[in-house]
């Protein structure tokens, strides 16, 4: 459904400015002591995945997640009972000296909810679950008709809406992707904007009752579109006058390096605009195992007002709100309509056996080849040569200085040496280039010379901002050259990795870049190669493995999702571009699944239900054998493709 014509006269229209690092002030909401937005500084949470009855493995845990760094405890309550045990767990943390906020999340049941604001300092709905069923139908609403919806939801609202005013409780509005009710799907469609009028609708009653300890969520496992509802919901927010603060997050993140780089991708896009007041890391583990990973994250902004400035612009090229990949000019395998690719930088010596972390293995006894899904398009040899033949698939990019026209290697140059050159290649030629080189001469150049592609740098710390800045001067200039985007980094391992999603994601969300080039002065090349096929996986554009949806596991949860989630990793980890939803309940069911190909869903304890799609195939079977089941249902549905032992357990057979 497209967006009305109000959302495209203003891109950009969602932040302070999109080159001088401000944090976009919302209004402040207190919340236990701990108040949120204003001028606080960015919080982080996470939420208990202990069952709300067990009282003191709830404490427990909690207290882990707290010395951990939590500074607010999420606890899911599905009926009534677990809304009254809040009561006993707040207590009993109280007494172990912590005064922590607590929070209460709440999907299907108003009374729940209403008990739970009597008690903890916050409490969670989702506008999709709170008053509207959800039976994946289509329905058309008059205005009248869709009035009267509103009516209906008004009266089964308002009772929460006055006890948290009465109690001081501040409430998180908390609208997710993949349940979006079957009336917003109706008039506005599985959209950011469907996602945003959700919310809204339900902020209009909190106003309307003269209350407004609000904060608002737009969470999605898919992290473009994401970003697009959180930029979508402060523009129209601006609009209406409000200001409230906001809880960030990828839902669904899934675990290990892809949950950590797909919400660095989300998550971190938001923060470099200014964006967010808090943030939760959702990720299939322990609780505790989230907070370092959201407070690495939240760091990075403590001094980023200081970065180098940036020359400002009064208008932005891209379209905030929807994905459309830059146009640009084709040169061999880099530009528009081909996927980004990936470059990579070898440490001396060189050698065949020294490509294996970058996708390429060989096998010296029959003198081949084996090219991994994660292998690299190029190498940057520098000013070294080789000395033995490489596969035809991967490209060699070398120094100008030491190139020459016989070799097979693609020359690279840096802007100054580019515009000096008395001669233009007939091949591929990379110019490196940061945002203060690219003056008028250099780009007419890059414009006039058809096999240049522009390798784009910056020292910057506010690295993301000042690149999309150089992005958008090229469209100002009508310049269609293709772009690598090559960064740098002095961190560590896990650090190096949510910052690279960060700031590399946040480009390719919004359709920008054509490659990808990172390099780390500690981080080693396996970890570099798969750090940039998560990235380009987690912005959706270039898939080379399967996709996990899973959830981060609470209170509701029917079986051990940690475990569930590695053994049908283990199982299927070979099926390249699909996508496999894994959910603890079916409120993380049908609809959290968002775009899964397939669904393992726990429907009752040691029950699964399994979904192709949003439909359900097998209901109630027996958790014994259902990844089992699942792996029969993705070969029916013609997905399943033979793993390297089974392979070599047929030819074995033969």
């Amino acid at each position: 459904m497209s967006m009305t014509s109000d959302l495209l006269i203003a891109p950009g229209k969602y932040c302070d400015s999109l080159t001088e690092y401000t944090r976009f002030k919302t209004r402040e909401v207190d919340i236990g002591g701990v108040p949120l937005g204003g001028d606080n500084p960015i919080r982080v949470q996470s939420m208990t995945t202990t069952d709300t009855m067990d009282t003191d493995g709830t404490v427990a845990q909690a207290i882990r997640m707290i010395r951990a760094g939590c500074e607010y405890v999420r606890v899911t309550a599905p009926s009534q009972n677990e809304a009254r045990n809040l009561e006993d767990i707040k207590k009993k943390l109280r007494a172990a000296g912590y005064s922590t906020p607590l929070v209460a999340d709440i999907h299907y049941t108003p009374h729940a909810a209403e008990i739970a604001a009597r008690i903890v300092e916050k409490v969670r709905v989702n506008p999709g679950n709170y008053a509207d069923k959800k039976k994946f139908q289509i329905i058309e609403y008059t205005d009248a008709q869709y009035a009267e919806e509103l009516h209906r939801i008004r009266d089964r609202f308002a009772p929460l809406v006055k006890i948290c005013k009465k109690y001081g409780t501040a409430m998180r509005i908390g609208t997710n992707h993949g349940s979006l009710s079957d009336r917003i799907m109706s008039r506005y469609g599985d959209t950011p904007l469907g996602m945003v009028e959700s919310a809204l609708e339900f902020a209009r009653i909190c106003q309307d009752l003269d209350y407004r300890d609000i904060v608002f969520s737009m969470k999605a496992s898919n992290p473009q579109v994401m970003v697009q509802a959180y930029r979508l919901l402060v523009h129209k927010m601006m609009a209406e006058g409000m200001k409230y603060p906001l809880h960030l997050g990828v839902t669904e993140a899934g675990d290990g390096k892809d949950g950590r780089i797909k919400s660095a991708v989300g998550i971190g896009a938001l923060l470099e605009d200014g964006l967010g007041d808090t943030i939760r890391v959702s990720l299939t583990e322990a609780p505790e195992a989230e907070l370092p990973v959201a407070r690495a994250l939240v760091a990075r902004y403590g001094n980023r007002r200081d970065h180098a400035p940036i020359p400002p612009m009064a208008a932005s090229s891209i379209d905030p709100f929807a994905y459309t990949r830059r146009e640009t000019r084709v040169i061999e395998k880099i530009g528009k309509p081909n996927v980004p690719v990936v470059i990579a930088s070898p440490q001396s010596p060189i050698t065949p056996e020294s490509l294996q972390p970058f996708g390429y293995t060989y096998d010296a006894a029959l003198d081949k080849w084996h090219i991994a899904d994660m292998a690299v398009d190029f190498i940057h040899i520098g000013d070294r040569a080789l000395d033995f033949e490489l596969p035809g698939t991967l490209g060699v990019i070398q120094n100008a200085r030491a190139w020459t026209p016989a070799s097979n290697a693609y020359p690279m140059f840096s802007a100054d040496d580019y515009l000096q050159s008395d001669q233009r290649c007939d091949c591929m030629t990379f110019v490196c280039a940061e945002l203060a080189e690219l003056d008028a001469p250099l780009i007419r150049t890059l414009k006039a010379d058809r096999n240049a592609v522009l390798v784009l740098q910056t020292h910057n710390p506010h690295a993301m901002p000042e690149l999309r800045r150089a992005f958008c001067l090229l469209a100002e200039r009508d310049c269609d050259i293709p772009v690598v985007i090559r960064r740098r980094y002095a961190e560590t391992d896990e650090v190096f990795m949510l910052y690279a999603a960060t700031d590399c994601g946040g480009l390719l969300v919004d359709g920008l870049g054509d490659g990808l080039w990172l390099e780390s002065d500690h981080t080693h090349a396996a970890p570099l190669t798969r750090t940039a096929y998560g990235i380009l996986q987690a912005t959706r554009t270039r898939i080379s493995k399967t996709e996990y949806i899973s959830c981060p596991s609470c209170g509701r949860t029917l079986f051990d999702l940690q475990e569930t989630t590695a053994l049908i990793r283990r199982h299927t980890n070979h099926l390249k571009g699909v996508k496999i939803g894994i959910m603890g309940c079916i409120v993380n069911g049908p609809g959290e699944m968002a775009d899964a190909d397939y669904g393992y869903v726990g429907s009752g304890p040691g029950k699964i239900t399994l979904y192709k799609g949003k439909d359900i195939v097998k209901r109630n079977i027996p958790s014994e054998g259902a990844v089992d089941e699942l792996i029969a249902l993705i070969r029916e549905g013609g997905d399943w493709v033979a793993g390297r032992g089974e392979r070599q357990k047929q030819l074995k057979d033969l």
